[in-house]
């Protein structure tokens, strides 16, 4: 399984993108603004989406997309996400004022998009990957995923927050090879991450002394202008731990 890292900032600025992973070329796992780096045949060639939530940082791009592919492919692009997701899809962006509701483009028989509601814990088979949703804490209903290759375990949290449900999903999993996580803020701004649902470093380590997989760690959506705080943060936090912070372009094989 290759992994490319489209985006991985939790804002925008020069060189950085909000969250989006494509996944052997054919899978994308959150929509962010990295999608806008995708070529036509690349984004073409996409079959599924999955979403982990409804923030705009990771869904911005399916619409620029859905827009891009209009008449360039003959089959639909399916959009995988809880049923509260794809409600907010539904209820304010594609429909009509937003943006044009391409469930329904060109025509309500052969939309563009395609809509299919995922449940946490129940696992869909997408070619030769399994995708497990795993519910996570944050502001809005919220997903992570497991992606298991038969060859490597990979999970990704989404946007979450201190959660005892979290580990205990992973740990139930016989494997785990890498585990990308979010964190948001330095330390300093803890009170913030607690309202936004977001870790800091010093959260996130003690966090994962409960976490019974040794995976490796990478760190994802730092806002822009924190990242060297917490990257010097994370050197005390997470001592011990194999980690790396994310950048725009990264590959990771699972």
């Amino acid at each position: 399984m290759r992994i490319k890292v489209l985006g991985c900032s939790g804002g925008i600025g020069p060189g950085l993108r909000t969250t989006g992973l494509l996944v052997d070329d054919q899978i994308l796992v959150d929509a962010g603004t990295g999608v806008g780096d995708l070529s036509l045949a690349q984004m073409a060639r996409i079959t599924d989406v999955l979403l982990t939530h409804s923030h705009l940082d990771h869904v911005c791009g399916l619409a620029f997309m859905a827009d891009n592919l209009f008449g360039l492919i003959e089959r639909p692009l399916r959009v995988h996400a809880t049923a509260e997701t794809l409600e907010v899809l539904r209820q304010h962006l594609f429909n009509w004022k937003l943006w044009p509701d391409f469930t329904a483009l060109p025509d309500p028989q052969h939309p563009l998009l395609t809509f299919h509601t995922l449940e946490p814990g129940r696992t869909t088979a997408l070619d030769a990957l399994q995708v497990t949703p795993f519910e996570v804490l944050h502001t809005v209903p919220a997903v992570g995923y497991v992606i298991d290759s038969g060859e490597g375990v990979f999970a990704f949290s989404g946007d979450t927050w201190a959660d005892d449900n979290l580990w205990t999903f992973l740990n139930g999993r016989p494997r785990l090879d890498r585990l990308m996580i979010e964190i948001a803020f330095p330390d300093e701004d803890a009170a913030l991450g607690q309202v936004a649902r977001h870790f800091t470093p010093g959260l996130l380590g003690a966090e994962l002394q409960k976490l019974r997989h040794r995976p490796k760690l990478y760190l994802t959506h730092h806002k822009p202008g924190t990242e060297r705080a917490i990257e010097q943060q994370c050197l005390t936090a997470l001592a011990g731990w194999d980690y790396s912070h994310l950048k725009r372009g990264d590959i990771i094989l699972s």
